[in-house]
Parts: C-alpha cells; sequence; structure tokens
C-alpha cells in the first residue's frame, strides 16, 4: 500500500469528522442541550486529522514522488493554518466559541471537499 491510497483514504475521514463536529458545533451554539464534553473530544479528533493529512501529503509527494497540482497543495497548507487560526482566537471570542469552531469545521470540511474534487 502506497501513501497516496492512505492520504486518499484519510481525506474522507478529515472531511466526515470535520463535517459532523461543525454541524454539532453550531447547533450546540443555538441549543444548550448540544454542548456535551464529546464535542470537543471529537473536534480535537477533527482538527488532529487536518495533520495527519497533510503529513500523509508530504509522504506522498516525497517518499512516493507523486507530482500533484499546487492548488491542492495551497488547500492543505490553508486548512492546516486554518486550524492553528481556530485555536488562536478560541479565548477572544469565548462567547461565539460554538459559531467559531461550527463554521470552522465546515470550512475544513470544504477545504477537504477542494483538495479531493481538483
Amino acid at each position: 500500500m502506497e501513501f497516496i491510497d492512505i492520504h486518499q483514504f484519510w481525506a474522507w475521514v478529515m472531511i466526515i469528522s470535520n463535517a459532523v463536529a461543525g454541524v454539532w458545533a453550531l447547533a450546540a451554539h443555538r441549543s444548550p442541550s448540544f454542548r456535551q464534553r464529546s464535542l470537543w473530544w471529537l473536534t480535537a479528533f477533527a482538527q488532529v486529522t487536518v495533520a495527519v493529512q497533510a503529513i500523509l501529503g508530504v509522504l506522498v509527494l516525497n517518499v512516493d514522488g507523486r507530482e500533484v497540482d499546487q492548488l491542492h497543495v495551497v488547500y492543505g497548507f490553508v486548512a492546516l493554518a486554518s486550524v492553528g487560526i481556530l485555536y488562536s482566537y478560541q479565548q477572544q471570542l469565548e462567547h461565539w466559541r460554538f459559531l467559531l469552531y461550527g463554521c470552522g469545521g465546515l470550512f475544513l470540511m470544504g477545504m477537504g471537499l477542494r483538495g479531493v474534487f481538483l
């Protein structure tokens, strides 16, 4: 199995986990009954999948020796940088944290979809 196969599979793990975390966080923004500790565990997992996906992408380029469209690399970099930006704003946007992570999760899902269907 080559890294490209793992990278392609993990892309869907990243997309789906960020979609679910994003929708759940938006629901938690609207209704306190959705505000559970497990939301933050899922959000953390979903954001770690972005870092794993970026590492797998680097392995595809360097170990498998594949060439990809540069826009694909840009989407990966933007997704990875977005995780850091989301984390850095969580204290400043304490009252809007669920909305921040909801929109952020859906944005990361979108970056993943753009990368897959590029």
